[in-house]
């Protein structure tokens, strides 16, 4: 058994065909497909149950993968950690963040990282900020930004916190508050309001401050991205609450929107995260880039993140 049949078999089981795992790998089909089965032979079991039309992984073939996995994760770690003894900085680096992220220039940052460290492969992953930070623990993700209510902490992990936040009232350029100098939770209770998906860590902001201050409201429009929330509200369909770091920008380009400050309105802090066990070279360059004081230096250390 060697790197190459392990990365073999990884391949087809992202691609569950033959073919496209070979291009994915550089190799002809057959080649592939040799290796695949000397590996099995090797191991006294069937990896994938085949067909003219279809591929999948049989039971063995599924235990198999996890360890193959980490296999090829920690060698791409040790090919990483040599080349960081060295002052060169390899390997991947996978980030998260969360769409309405403010505290940091994300496209700016990563152009800083990638002149820095060029040999280094850099993915982005957008998505939920719980979703993310259980990525992180998962080994799927090396760093992110996430966005919480207040008093939230993303459990498991290294963390700093970048910025603290208050949302504010987003509502029609026309509507009947768009020029009050404050409003207050219980009076806009009454609103039509537009907000993010049910469950998720933006929505709950917002469903947290209403519940304590003992209030209800009622959500027609539920959306997944800020975009559709800004464009229902410019329609008179509804009112926001939305951090107010990142709408602000928003709203100074767009005269269909006014911003509104709310007193007891919903707090926001903005993290970034990453795995308390063994960062790799490539996370902790995005950290000295960022500022950030490794787990080696003193702790919950920052300076101002954009650079």
């Amino acid at each position: 058994m060697d790197l190459q049949q392990l990365r073999y078999v990884v391949a087809v089981a992202d691609a569950l065909n033959f073919t496209r795992a070979a291009e994915r790998c550089q190799v002809v089909q057959s080649a592939l497909s040799h290796r695949i089965a000397a590996l099995e032979r090797e191991l006294g079991v069937r990896l994938f149950a085949r067909s003219s039309r279809r591929v999948e992984l049989t039971g063995a073939g599924a235990a198999f993968l996890v360890g193959a996995r980490e296999c090829l994760a920690a060698a791409d770690r040790a090919v990483a950690d040599a080349a960081a003894a060295t002052g060169v900085v390899r390997g991947r680096l996978a980030v998260g963040v969360i769409v309405t992220t403010a505290a940091v220039d994300v496209p700016e940052l990563l152009q800083r990282y990638r002149a820095r460290h060029p040999d280094v492969q850099v993915v982005l992953r957008s998505g939920r900020s719980d979703e993310l930070a259980a990525a992180i623990r998962a080994g799927e993700l090396d760093i992110a930004f996430l966005g919480l209510p207040e008093g939230e902490r993303p459990a498991g992990l290294e963390t700093v916190v970048l910025d603290h936040d208050r949302h504010v009232l987003v509502v029609p350029a026309g509507h009947r508050l768009a020029g009050a100098a404050r409003v207050t939770l219980d009076r806009i209770a009454g609103e039509t309001f537009v907000d993010f998906v049910t469950g998720t860590p933006a929505r709950a902001q917002s469903d947290q401050a209403f519940a304590a201050a003992g209030l209800a409201r009622d959500v027609a429009y539920e959306a997944g991205v800020v975009e559709l929330i800004t464009r229902l509200i410019a329609r008179g369909l509804g009112v926001a609450l939305l951090p107010s770091a990142y709408i602000r920008p928003l709203a100074a380009e767009d005269p269909r929107l006014a911003l509104v400050p709310v007193v007891d309105g919903p707090r926001r802090l903005e993290y970034l995260a990453w795995s308390r066990f063994n960062p790799s070279p490539a996370t902790r360059a995005m950290l000295d880039v960022l500022g950030v004081r490794t787990p080696e230096s003193p702790k919950g250390t920052a300076r101002a993140p954009h650079g």
